[in-house]
């Protein structure tokens, strides 16, 4: 073996090294790190058996559900007694919030060692994050094997039923027969149940048992959670979603107080103020197409522009549902020349996509990524998948503090201007997940975007002319 050879498998072995670590420093680092949230130690050290952290996104509530799951299963929790070969359930909304919220914080501070077994609903065992999990078998440190399964609230009450559980973990508000029910399965082994939530109904059931405890339970316990009781955000980024939400929308959101109700994600978008009539994007205004992927469902994809002065434009759509590859590639392919869009010189494009098309497939041995790219459409897979900081973004871009929108959609683009108009909060930090396709890949793009500079003046003759051309075809549209 020659140097160079013996330095890449050294290389190689150290990534692997720093793989498998990372997790569990994540966890040392969340109970013994230099900076305290004294709330998730007060959360995880009482000992009720009905805890609920109600919290502002980004206040830490989720990651408190994660890490109480883990140290039960392990059998390491370092404020209670422990047992060996636990059973929990962690219960989401829905399976795609269980994939990008509880269970991608649960794998995030698990390192792959502890892992006994993974049984996949969908997806590959060897890459979990990027499908549905069932169940996962971790090894206690006493020597047994505890599971955590993975359970969503759309499933019905029925599915709830059976089992003799020694904790539940609530990811958000369920609905109260499923919240019964998982009652009922700790009763066997005077187990517990934990919910974290932002609480966005109003005032349901979960108002009534547990934050008005009409019943006397001596069991419940309760924690408001805010933004300035997490200590790892800054200053900036509170500011930054203080602007990005309306004062009704921040009692529940900010403070995780009981609100009225969810609402529309983006109330801000006019459609007066935002969509415009199609006009000629010179070339070096164009900047990235955008795409969420779907055989099934829908594939959405957009063409975006980017001005001189920061400004977005949504300028060309593609949209369609029960088509493979070959057809989105060839339609793409095809909208890019109509539009004149650029290539490398060898007649590729480029674009960014969501990272679950590095997924393989039963039915396919190749990604949605790797065949787009034998399509000649250099996808990038490595976007920004935090919904809610990204749905801040798109916020910041609709509205300025001056009032001004940074965002535009040429009128051609109708998917992407009704699902505007339609796209709600599904409750805790995630929007309904239906008709959403255009408003995944929107955000991905936004995300790319250095933040906005709000309140600025009109910074130049040419950004001047642009809005006096759109408020000319806004006239001309209305018949003026």
């Amino acid at each position: 073996m020659n140097k160079e050879d013996l330095l890449n498998r050294l290389l190689l072995l150290e990534r692997e090294i720093n793989r498998r670590t990372k997790s569990a420093q994540r966890l040392l680092k969340y109970n013994k790190g230099s900076k305290k949230h004294k709330k998730q130690i007060a959360f995880h050290k009482c000992k009720k058996r009905n805890r609920w952290v109600f919290g502002g996104n980004r206040s830490g509530k989720t990651e408190c559900g994660a890490v109480e799951a883990i140290w039960l299963a392990r059998g390491n929790h370092p404020y209670k007694k422990n047992r060996k070969n636990v059973f929990g359930w962690v219960v989401s909304l829905s399976q795609q919030v269980q994939r990008d919220v509880a269970q991608s914080k649960i794998l995030s501070y698990l390192p792959k060692e502890w892992i006994e077994d993974i049984t996949m609903l969908s997806g590959r065992k060897d890459s979990p994050e990027s499908g549905v999990v069932d169940q996962i078998k971790i090894k206690n440190v006493f020597g047994g094997i505890s599971t955590i399964g993975f359970k969503s609230c759309d499933q019905g009450r029925e599915k709830f039923q059976g089992s003799s559980l020694d904790f539940v973990w609530f990811d958000e508000e369920p609905p109260k027969d499923v919240y019964e029910e998982c009652l009922m399965r700790v009763m066997d082994k005077q187990g517990e149940i934990f919910g974290t939530m932002t609480p966005l109904k109003g005032q349901t059931f979960i108002y009534s048992e547990i934050y008005l405890n009409r019943r006397q339970s001596p069991e419940i316990w309760y924690e408001f959670m805010t933004w300035e009781d997490n200590p790892y955000l800054n200053k900036k980024e509170i500011k930054l979603l203080e602007r990005a939400l309306s004062e009704s929308s921040l009692d529940s959101r900010k403070y995780g107080k009981f609100s009225e109700g969810a609402g529309l994600v983006y109330p801000e978008f006019d459609e007066s103020v935002h969509v415009i009539e199609p006009f000629e994007i010179p070339a070096d205004w164009q900047y990235a197409i955008s795409i969420d992927p779907g055989l099934n469902n829908p594939l959405a994809a957009h063409w975006y522009a980017v001005d001189w002065d920061g400004n977005i434009f949504v300028v060309a759509e593609h949209y369609a549902a029960g088509k493979d590859v070959d057809f989105h590639a060839c339609a793409i392919k095809q909208i890019s020349r109509k539009i004149g869009w650029k290539t490398d010189g060898k007649g590729r494009l480029y674009a960014l996509i969501d990272s679950a098309a590095n997924q393989k497939t039963l039915a396919s041995s190749k990604s949605v990524a790797e065949l787009f790219r034998e399509r000649d459409i250099l996808v990038n897979t490595e976007v920004d998948k935090d919904v809610f900081a990204g749905i801040c973004r798109v916020k910041s871009y609709l509205k300025q503090d001056n009032g001004e929108p940074n965002l535009y959609l040429f009128n051609t683009c109708k998917h992407m201007i009704s699902e505007f108009k339609g796209y709600a909060w599904a409750g805790g930090d995630t929007p309904v997940k239906k008709d959403d396709h255009c408003m995944d890949e929107l955000r991905y793009l936004i995300c790319t975007r250095p933040k906005t500079k709000n309140s600025q003046p009109l910074s130049s003759p040419v950004k001047a002319d642009k809005l006096r051309r759109i408020r000319r075809m806004k006239k001309y549209r209305k018949g003026g």
